[in-house]
């Protein structure tokens, strides 16, 4: 049985450091973050928001009862991009 994919435990794998971690394989919806700095982990990487302000100013974020990303968070400037 493959091990289930976690923000939680890409943060630590792959050393963000975000206080709080959410992932979507797909980058398109997650719940909303809450305590920064945080991350939206996807596939393919990352992108870190180090205040709640640059968060809700984010352009490519839709912030309703959850949160949705049009084009995945890979379209978010500052998406890091982890090769494994």
């Amino acid at each position: 049985m493959a091990k289930k994919v976690t923000g939680k435990k890409l943060n630590e794998k792959w050393g963000v450091g975000a206080k709080h971690a959410l992932y979507r394989e797909d980058g398109g919806w997650y719940h909303l973050l809450k305590n920064f700095p945080a991350a939206l982990f996807d596939a393919n990487g990352y992108v870190v928001f180090e205040t709640e302000n640059e968060y809700r100013k984010c352009d490519n974020l839709q912030i309703t009862q959850a949160l949705h990303v049009h084009r995945g968070i890979a379209s978010i400037p500052g998406y890091v991009v982890v090769k494994e």
